[in-house]
């Protein structure tokens, strides 16, 4: 591994491999949390079935939390390699009129998406890990001696969306992870070799994924804020 890691197209593969995982995970993410717009039955069960799962604790949970860490901080290896390599920049090359301003604000949007993820990790997995392994408590109930209390996730999902700041930001940040998938999504594709017959078709899903998925989150937060 630290030998591919050594060169230049091993970083930028591992790079794109890290990427494609975490967009997976994203799909899954928004599916579970669109279901709170329609069935809170439904939230609830899934919510309590990812939350206390062993497989998904013990395996998924944790090779999640690497790969997030791995990709961000292969963006800044990346980065600063890529510096390094340009050397002195020339007054007669414009990185404006070479690149997008998605490609040339990768770090910028990774970083914010990351500054978002704490936030994130905070509101929600900082709590479910004081609840189920600190506290003990793995019912998932809002009241852990009632059963018929009810699942407590759905309540704790609308509850972050009632403050209009926390909604107005997590809209910016995944406006922000929008422009960063829209420039990352095909990069990883390129990186892995997946540039023949196939990649118009790749570029057309790579936009409506880039812009749904994020749109998808949005009209989740928004939804719970002025319905609560």
């Amino acid at each position: 591994m630290s030998g591919i890691l050594n060169s230049s197209i091993g970083r930028k593969f591992a790079m794109a491999l890290s990427a494609l995982f975490l967009m997976v995970f994203l799909v899954m993410h928004v599916s579970i949390n669109f279901t709170s717009v329609f069935s809170e039955e439904l939230f609830n069960d899934l919510s309590h079935f990812m939350g206390t799962n062993p497989l998904v604790q013990g395996l998924m949970q944790p090779i999640l939390i690497v790969g997030v860490i791995f990709h961000f901080v292969m963006g800044f290896v990346l980065e600063a390699k890529n510096k390094a390599s340009r050397g002195v920049k020339y007054a007669s090359n414009s990185a404006k009129d070479n690149s997008t301003w998605m490609s040339r604000n990768m770090l910028l949007t990774g970083i914010v998406v990351l500054a978002f993820l704490f936030l994130h990790m905070y509101d929600f997995w900082v709590h479910e890990m004081t609840v189920k392994y600190i506290e003990g408590d793995m019912s998932g109930l809002k009241d852990p001696n009632i059963a018929e209390s009810g699942f407590r996730y759905y309540e704790e999902l609308r509850a972050k969306f009632v403050d209009p700041w926390r909604v107005v930001f997590y809209s910016v940040c995944f406006v922000l992870l929008a422009l960063h998938l829209l420039h990352g999504f095909n990069s990883s594709f390129q990186s892995i070799g997946a540039n023949n017959k196939y990649v118009k078709g790749l570029k057309g899903f790579s936009k409506v994924y880039s812009i749904g998925i994020p749109a998808l989150f949005i009209f989740i937060a928004v939804y719970h804020h002025f319905t609560h």
